[in-house]
């Protein structure tokens, strides 16, 4: 084991018995895992947040854990509830009626448009992304993407579904 994996170790379970430097030490070492994990499975705008009740529940749970083997797999576990938390937080509201989005988009120009799309593409997690480019671009159909992802054709669907409003959202929200 390297001393790094050691040191994490010796962190963990100083950590688990109430040692505040070790867990001030463990939070640090592990935050920026914590962020390219969130970043892959959280909506862009809610990775700080995602990280930070995530560390926070690490915080207030760490001392049952019951292996110190197992903080990793906990700690992504613990990121990826949050993450999916917040996404569902995200669609409990009323979506606006189609005229209303198109008047919306209707005084941008091309270039606006076409710049605030790719924003949209970029602030998807990357499971969502990659159904809108299977779908939109590569063209292919959901029975073609279900076998490519190996995935069941509903759960693509759902997502493809799930992505384009997550862009519809990002282009019609006030800037």
């Amino acid at each position: 084991m390297s001393t790094a994996a050691n040191n994490r170790s010796d962190l963990i379970m100083a950590a688990q018995t109430g040692d505040t430097k070790a867990l001030t030490s463990l939070l640090a070492v592990c935050q920026p895992d914590a962020r390219r994990y969130a970043y892959k499975h959280c909506h862009a705008s809610d990775v700080d947040d995602a990280v930070q009740e995530s560390l926070l529940i690490i915080t207030r749970k760490v001392g049952g854990l019951k292996a110190a083997a197992a903080f990793s797999s906990w700690l992504f576990t613990v990121i990826k509830h949050e993450c999916r938390k917040l996404s569902s937080r995200m669609f409990k509201h009323e979506p606006l009626p189609d005229e209303v989005a198109e008047e919306l988009l209707l005084y941008r120009s091309d270039h606006e448009l076409r710049v605030e799309l790719i924003k949209a593409f970029e602030s998807l997690p990357i499971h969502y992304l990659e159904v809108v480019l299977l779908r939109d671009f590569e063209e292919l159909t959901i029975t073609e993407m279900a076998s490519r992802l190996n995935e069941p054709t509903g759960a693509v669907k759902s997502r493809l579904h799930r992505a384009r409003e997550l862009v519809r959202e990002y282009m019609i929200a006030p800037d």
